[in-house]
């Protein structure tokens, strides 16, 4: 049987910031590794400009990052376990935050050349 998509039934604004502090952790200006094996520390969030940011080589438009600047969809995803949160200062994803697949990936990071 497939793994199921989405099973802790994530609302689409929760699986957005989700996705996006998953590409912040893979960034060395964005993430560090957290005290516990597995965990990246997410902070140094980046400002929109306009209707987008960067995120390393993607641009990323602000309409699909309200959430990380959103206390409750932090809450959501601490009460799930997928970060523990300090908002608005960092996010600390825990390893089940990390291997969440959201589905998003390509949908919300656009790669950019310039």
């Amino acid at each position: 049987m497939p793994p199921k998509t989405n099973p802790l039934r994530l609302n689409p604004l929760q699986l957005r910031t989700l996705t996006l502090l998953q590409a912040l952790a893979q960034l060395p200006e964005h993430g560090r590794p957290g005290a516990e094996p597995g965990t990246v520390r997410v902070a140094n969030l980046p400002q929109p400009h306009g209707d987008h940011f960067h995120l390393g080589d993607a641009a990323v438009a602000a309409r699909d990052a309200t959430g990380l600047f959103n206390p409750a969809v932090w809450v959501a995803l601490e009460r799930k376990g997928l970060i523990r949160s300090a908002f608005p200062i960092e996010a600390l994803l825990t390893v089940e935050g990390l291997r969440y697949d959201t589905g998003l990936g390509d949908a919300l990071l656009h790669r950019v050349n310039h």
